[in-house]
């Protein structure tokens, strides 16, 4: 059956495999429902047989076998679901097949790392190219390598000559070929494997699994759930209260975040997620298995999971589309840098850190970490907590700490401002009694100090795209370009710089957190329109989240920026979203823009956003003598960003009198 497995000598069919692998693993649970065999041999020393298969018995539980060499040293094996020879035994005694393990027990192996192809290149090439690949005629062997294929060779033909008609043997790739060689000739009887002492089984403590495992425990949990079949439908969030109307309002009695959702869920959710749609040169399958796993759709549903569990703690805590794609623009870069098609847990921890925040990379860890079926304690194996520097020699160390407000001190209760909560249900609605609705001062001069600081960084930005470098002459104008004169070094020349001037001060400021269009009013219903109430604040156009969703106190609401428009001099700007001149936009980011080429007294509009405005916008400012200057929101530091995109919305300016003790 050659469409199944590569090699096939008499019976014996040969199926490569890269060890540890889930894409493999995949690969030998088809194989078995395809290829049907009498018996599965397996590269697993023959000492350890016992011992091994009562740990594949144990399974979707983790255990690790533990042994000591002839120098004494002790060794460890994990037995995880995502190791192709575990899958083979596995589904070996479900189906009653007998289990052999063949590989002959050595000591003294050496201890290097082959050169493989990522994994991940199963699902798009398929087995074929990687073996051909792998199997070339220049790569380094150990001397005990032929001594460990003859021996696997003899107990398949031992196998064979038994009575077996259809025989799947499983092995490392650099063993296949040759293999097949020692099974067209006859093979002596191998040697009597050594007498392993303190052989023994314990259980692994769920917290050592990240650091135990070569593949991310959520992805072994997710495939834990795919061999069974899909999942069922993960749970419904319970249903958002009816709105009343009260006051300028209409509030959501009662409305606060949901929870995070269960990690069980979140298996389930990525395992109906994470199925590979028309992978290029995979084996067939029985139609009643689910498909192979996507390394790739498994990373995303991870990420999106951890965003989850992020949002629910609070609104200032959301994963925006652009940092959405600069993570995977970075974890695809940090995998080419390491050789590799898909990052590893490491690169995705350091790029979730780099990318969104420290809280997005706790919660990445906290759901990647997570296995559901290992128990804390089990009451037939003894449990242990292994390190990953017990195993492995070179291990990379990533230090995260979560956000959250430090506990203080008993002493110090006394000295430290307490939150006031409802003293009675619903006693926070009456606050809305007010016609009028007003912002809360230290928040206005927040917003109005960062507006200040984008004006200057969109006048320096604009100064350097019109500056020049050119070759030193008589002076140094604005200071030598370091970059550019190594560049031109051979040439013997100083390079030096030359400022550009900006062509007139920035006017208004559109800061675009995230973007909507106009009829979708789903995450950003709100919209308004609000003037400066002195000469040092500047009028404002925003859209929001629904205050009334995050009632704090009585008559004060706390909501989320999706963008919002700052135009100096106050006073002047109308009502931006009932203006029947902007009827050109299309989402309600392209509204605030055209309002600011509207209102504008300055000959510049600096646009903050996650991507650039539409060209004919760009054009529109153009025939109106004005430029848009663009800057991106990756290129702002997150944790003003988070800061910026809180607000509170307060039912009339008598709220601000005790807003105090209820904004925090």
């Amino acid at each position: 059956m050659p469409d199944i497995v590569p090699i096939v000598r008499g019976g014996v069919h040969i199926l490569p495999v890269l060890h540890e692998r889930i894409e493999f693993a995949d690969l030998v649970r088809q194989t078995m429902v395809d290829l049907r065999p009498d018996t599965v041999v397996v590269e697993v020393p023959s000492s350890l047989e016992r011992h091994w298969l009562k740990a594949v018995d144990r399974l979707p539980e983790i255990s690790v076998l533990l042994y000591e060499n002839a120098a004494g040293q002790t060794i460890y094996l994990p037995i995880q679901p995502a190791d192709p020879c575990v899958e083979a035994a596995r589904a070996a005694r479900e189906r009653d097949v007998a289990v052999c393990c063949a590989d002959l027990d050595v000591d003294g192996y050496a201890d290097h790392r082959d050169p493989v192809p990522d994994s991940y290149s199963l699902l798009r090439l398929g087995l074929q190219p990687i073996f051909d690949l792998i199997n070339r005629p220049d790569r380094p062997r150990d001397r005990s390598d032929s001594q460990r294929e003859a021996c696997m060779a003899f107990h398949a033909r031992r196998l064979e000559t038994g009575g077996a008609e259809r025989i799947l043997l499983v092995c490392g790739m650099h063993h296949a070929t040759a293999i097949a060689r020692e099974l067209e000739r006859e093979q002596a009887v191998p040697l009597t494997p050594p007498v392993r002492k303190n052989v023994r089984l314990i259980h692994l403590h769920p917290e050592s699994l990240a650091e135990v495992l070569t593949e991310v425990p959520f992805y072994v949990a997710t495939y834990e759930a795919r061999r069974n079949g899909n999942p069922p439908e993960p749970r419904r969030p319970a249903p958002e209260p009816a709105a009343v109307s009260y006051g300028p309002f209409r509030v959501l009695s009662g409305a606060r975040p949901a929870d995070a959702r269960r990690t069980e869920d979140a298996v389930a959710q990525a395992a109906r997620a994470g199925a590979a749609r028309d992978p290029i040169g995979a084996p067939a399958r029985a139609s009643d298995l689910p498909g192979p796993l996507d390394r790739l759709r498994l990373q995303w549903s991870l990420a999106r999971e951890a965003e989850r569990a992020l949002t629910a703690s609070g609104p200032e805590e959301e994963v925006h589309p652009w940092q959405r794609r600069l993570l995977a623009r970075f974890t695809r870069n940090l995998a080419l840098a390491s050789g590799k098609l898909v990052a590893d847990l490491y690169d995705l921890l350091a790029a979730a850190r780099s990318c969104v925040s420290e809280n997005f990379a706790w919660e990445l860890h906290r759901l990647a970490a997570a296995y559901p079926a290992q128990r804390e304690l089990a009451t037939d194996l003894p449990t242990a907590r292994i390190r990953a520097d017990e195993l492995y020699d070179g291990v990379r160390r990533l230090r995260l700490s979560r956000r959250t407000r430090r506990p203080k001190r008993p002493d110090w209760q006394k000295l430290v401002r307490q939150r006031r909560s409802e003293r009675w249900s619903g006693e926070w609605l009456h606050g809305f009694d007010a016609d009028a609705i007003c912002s809360y001062p230290p928040e206005d001069i927040l917003v109005e100090d960062f507006g200040r600081y984008l004006r200057g960084r969109g006048k320096s930005v604009l100064s350097e795209e019109q500056a020049r470098t050119v070759p030193f002459t008589t002076s140094v104008l604005d200071g030598i370009d370091v970059r550019e004169t190594i560049r031109n070094w051979n040439e013997r020349k100083i390079m030096v710089r030359e400022l550009g001037r900006a062509p007139g001060e920035v006017g208004s400021v559109v800061v675009i957190l995230d973007d909507e269009t106009i009829s979708d009013r789903q995450r950003f219903p709100y919209l308004q329109t609000w003037h400066g109430e002195h000469d040092q604040e500047s009028d404002m156009a925003f859209y929001c989240t629904e205050p009334v969703q995050g009632i704090v106190g009585p008559g004060i609401c706390r909501a989320t920026y999706g963008g919002f428009l700052l135009s100096y001099p106050p006073r002047r700007l109308a009502d931006v979203w009932t203006d029947t001149d902007y009827q050109l936009a299309e989402t309600k980011a392209e509204v605030l823009l055209l309002a600011a080429l509207d209102y504008t007294t300055e000959r510049m509009i600096l646009y903050v956003a996650a991507k650039p405005p539409r060209s004919i916008l760009s054009q529109l400012g153009a025939r109106m003598n004005l430029k848009i200057v663009y800057l991106p929101l990756g290129s702002l530091s997150p944790t003003t960003l988070r800061r910026i995109r809180v607000m509170h919305i307060l039912s009339g300016y008598d709220k601000r009198r005790v807003a105090k003790d209820y904004i925090w």
